[in-house]
């Protein structure tokens, strides 16, 4: 049961019905009728009214967006209900999770009317984001008090890994350890446990980062729009950078924990860092709060973005400004390098970053042992609650302990006791890398400890060493897993499929046939695939490389059905984006044990072309399959195939997925994306154990022939009509259309795969010769969307 129904608590909800879990949402019943409800003459005895509260709090995280749940299917799952009628719903449950407004009292008093019908032994907990764990609790029974403790979500919880999980010194330690697993695998979290100190770990340091880099812009007069390009991306950390992440969580919001840590923190040296400034409490009084009012450090004026200037708070157009230092950080791909460039710059913005990222390191050193006993669950905390790709003690280690110290020590400034340690000992990192295995420097031994490695979870990066890489090329390796599994990497820019990546999966189906029982196509990029090279093929397709084309998309589609009809298992792990012939390569193994978390489909036609990497034909072969031997069902299949290909649609979520097809019955998903690896080898050796034997290639799919392809030309032809599409949509959708109703056959026939393979080869090499495909090309490399024209 999750207890309140507020920002927090609805999408709370929404994430345990995404796992599956049956919930009540609760919330308080009115006390008095709106105006609409004395006017529809109801009373507030009505359960229309007495579930009002909860019902708009569900209502506005079932139109969250980015969208709460995985699709429409798990919000059956939720029950709504109010605290007056239904609090003794809670001792049915096996969790109940407070979720009310920041108040010590409230809480407290809720808790009171649960423990009156609460069974003993239902784990009970508080999602505060700050208040003391322990002081919640206190006074309450044994029993409850063994079964309490902290468990912060971060917002939105579906898309923010990180659950910190706080006991009092009265949990029962088993608890502890259960929910540290339960949430990481039944809810996919990242857990950390954390010490009950003020915020707990990731909001004392991420807000005192945040409140940090604020005054330091504001001494150092640059603008909003020049702080969020030095510390967005460029630095590792999400495109929200600083003041777009202020107006994502709310300025109002970020007021409220800082105020609680000022006032929470008497007598911390940097206290004064967290005191809010003048700037923000006006924009609280103001409203200003950010995206919740439509406006806070930017806005939308007249169709653009503005940039609010601290000094005058008025609003000014963005400037794309062009700062030198960033142009020449962004040539450094190593990211620890480029931190290091950017960092210790001589310019303005490095002297900036600086005093910006060395106060936060320094803070967040100087904070152990208080908040945690250990480096790695604070930068756990700030990777998995922030989205920084570097926590502060790997940041550490970027930069150099030593230089970074030796610099602090220039501007006498305090270096933390932690890193004088770490010095001292002869240690010149944080972690250290020792025969495959990490090291971390554990402060209270003053020496390194092997890394204790996460339950069900299997690192390439940790795996790659000489003995483990069997193959490898610029873009896609073959690595050994143990245990007889094979991985196919890939690690090209992107992650795209271009020749090298087609090359290793012929390569690797080979090895696998010879070596190992099965294979897994997975890698640890941001995306499984953003899809096939596009650079390539539009600079062969004006040079007039037709043949060389032609030859690609054969080698690729022989790639996939090498895939498919291997001797050995394959199962593809795809996570994050799998567009194109990234969705392509999944579709043609064996099975797929997917993320959660997976935006997957075949996307060609918004660059103008059509999937060819035998994306059409498993698209074909599919909906025959399904509709044994019914025309009509087919008709109504194809339909739906072919408006997802024509709108380029993709998934948002693998159940989702699932729903539009892309996802079998055989495949599987799991909430955790960091243990695909680990299940999809797991499938893989159960399918070799059962006897796996690859099926035939297919002779006899059923197609729809001329009246299926007049059908969807019709379909195409009025939405010409109504302005939905552009000509050369209709142009597009045409050849698409061809693909998937088999061609030009007078009625339902039967084909090969490798007639349908033909068909795709064909329409491909076609549109690719058209000049608006090659626009639309070029503007999708330029510009990062589609070009309708």
């Amino acid at each position: 049961a999750v207890l309140g129904a507020g920002v927090m608590g609805s999408k709370i909800a929404a994430h345990l019905a995404n796992a599956g879990i049956p919930t009540c949402l609760l919330d308080i019943a009115p006390v008095e009728l709106t105006e609409d409800e004395r006017a529809r003459g109801l009373r507030l005895e009505d359960p229309a009214v007495r579930n009002r509260i909860v019902g708009a709090g569900w209502k506005s995280a079932l139109g969250a967006r980015p969208p709460a749940l995985f699709s429409q299917g798990p919000a059956r799952l939720v029950r709504l209900g109010n605290f007056a009628d239904d609090l003794k719903l809670v001792a049915e449950v096996d969790w109940i999770i407070e979720a009310v407004i920041e108040n010590l009292e409230i809480k407290r008093r809720l808790f009171r009317d649960v423990e009156r019908h609460r069974r003993p032994g239902t784990i009970t907990s508080s999602n505060t984001s700050g208040i003391p764990i322990a002081r919640i609790a206190a006074g309450f029974s044994d029993d409850f008090r063994a079964h309490f403790l902290g468990t912060h979500f971060f917002n939105p919880p579906r898309y923010l890994k990180l659950l910190e999980i706080i006991p009092t010194p009265d949990t029962d330690p088993e608890l502890t350890r259960f929910m540290t697993r339960f949430g990481a695998d039944r809810l996919g979290k990242g857990v950390v446990v954390c010490k009950d100190t003020p915020n707990f770990i990731a909001n004392r340091i991420g807000v005192y980062s945040m409140a940090r880099t604020l005054l330091s812009a504001l001494q150092a007069g640059l603008s909003v729009e020049e702080v969020d390009l030095a510390t967005g991306p460029i630095l590792g950390r999400p495109r929200s950078a600083t003041f777009r992440t202020f107006d994502l969580i709310g300025i109002d919001t970020y007021v409220h924990v800082a105020r609680h840590l000022y006032e929470s923190l008497p007598d911390d040296p940097e206290r004064e860092v967290f005191r809010v400034p003048a700037l923000l409490e006006t924009l609280a009084e103001r409203r200003w709060l950010g995206d919740k009012t439509g406006q806070g450090f930017y806005r939308r004026a007249r169709g653009k973005t503005e940039f609010l200037d601290p000094a005058t708070l008025e609003y000014k157009p963005i400037e794309n400004p062009k700062l030198a230092a960033l142009e020449k950080a962004w040539q450094v791909d190593d990211l620890a390098a480029r931190t290091r460039k950017l960092v210790f710059g001589s310019d303005r913005i490095g002297s900036f970053l600086w005093e910006v990222v060395g106060s936060t390191l320094a803070y967040a050193a100087a904070k152990i042992p208080e908040i945690s006993d250990d480096c790695t669950s604070v930068d756990n905390a700030i990777k998995w609650g922030f989205g920084h790709e570097l926590g502060p003690f790997e940041t550490w280690d970027a930069l150099g302990v030593a230089r970074a110290a030796t610099r602090l020590r220039r501007e006498e400034r305090k270096v933390p006791p932690l890193v004088e340690s770490l010095l001292a000992s002869g240690g010149k990192s944080f972690y250290r890398r020792r025969g495959g295995r990490t090291y971390c420097f554990a402060p209270s031994l003053r020496s390194f400890v092997r890394e204790p490695e996460p339950e069900g979870v299997i690192s390439l990066r940790a795996l790659k060493g000489p003995k483990k890489v069997v193959e490898s090329n610029p873009s896609a390796s073959l690595i050994d897993l143990g245990d007889g599994v094979a991985c196919l990497e890939f690690h090209s820019k992107l992650n795209t499929i271009d020749a090298d990546t087609v090359e290793m999966i012929h390569a690797a189906v080979d090895r696998v046939a010879r070596e190992f029982v099965g294979l897994v196509v997975a890698n640890e990029g941001e995306n499984f695939s953003a899809g096939a090279n596009l650079v390539a093929v539009l600079e062969a397709a004006r040079a007039g490389r037709w043949d060389a084309i032609e030859a690609a998309v054969r080698r690729f589609q022989d790639a996939n059905l090498r895939l498919r009809y291997s001797d050995k298992p394959v199962v593809a792990a795809p996570h994050q984006r799998a567009l194109g012939g990234g969705c392509e390569i999944a579709l043609h193994c064996d099975q797929i044990h997917a993320a959660a978390e997976l935006y997957m489909g075949l996307v060609e036609v918004g660059v103008g072309l059509v999937p060819a990497g035998g994306g059409c034909k498993e698209m074909v072969r599919a909906a025959a399959d399904a509709c044994a031997g019914s025309a009509l069902q087919l008709d109504e299949r194809m339909r739906a195939a072919f408006e997802r290909i024509a709108t380029a649609k993709v998934s948002g979520s693998a159940l989702e997925a699932r729903e539009m097809g892309f996802l079998r019955p055989q495949d599987h998903i799991t909430l955790n994306a960091d243990r695909r690896l680990h299940h999809a080898k797991a499938d893989v050796l159960g399918l070799a154990r059962e006897g796996y034997a690859p099926g035939a290639p297919h002779q006899d799919i059923v197609v729809l022939g001329e009246p299926g392809l007049a059908s969807l030309k019709l379909t195409l032809h009025m939405m010409e009509r109504g302005g939905y599409i552009t000509e050369y949509d209709r142009v597009v959708g045409t050849r698409l259309a061809t693909v998937l109703a088999g061609g030009k056959f007078l009625g339902v026939s039967r084909v090969s795969e490798q007639y349908l393979l033909e068909l795709e080869r064909e329409a491909f090499l076609s549109l690719a010769g058209e000049p608006k495909t090659q626009e639309r090309m070029e503007h999708m490399l330029r510009e990062g969307k589609p070009l309708r024209n």
